[in-house]
């Protein structure tokens, strides 16, 4: 069986578990979900999706962080 896949994060190759998630993924690079929006294969997910979306090898994963503040 096999136990890691091969994906690309924001262009980069990366090697997760192969039962990860989104979530796990996020988690695993410590990266919070309230102000970022996955794109997985050029499919935005909504993020309610996150722990049921499970990866698969060769994925592309895009994610995307807001940042606020400032002021004009």
């Amino acid at each position: 069986m096999q136990e890691a896949i091969h994906i690309h994060v924001n262009g980069q190759a990366q090697t997760c578990r192969c039962d990860a998630t989104v979530a796990d993924l996020l988690r695993d690079l410590e990266i919070r979900t309230e102000r970022v929006a996955v794109e997985l294969n050029l499919e935005i997910l909504d993020r309610a999706t996150f722990g049921q979306r499970q990866l698969k090898d060769g994925d592309r994963v895009e994610i995307l962080s807001f940042i606020g503040g400032g002021s004009f």
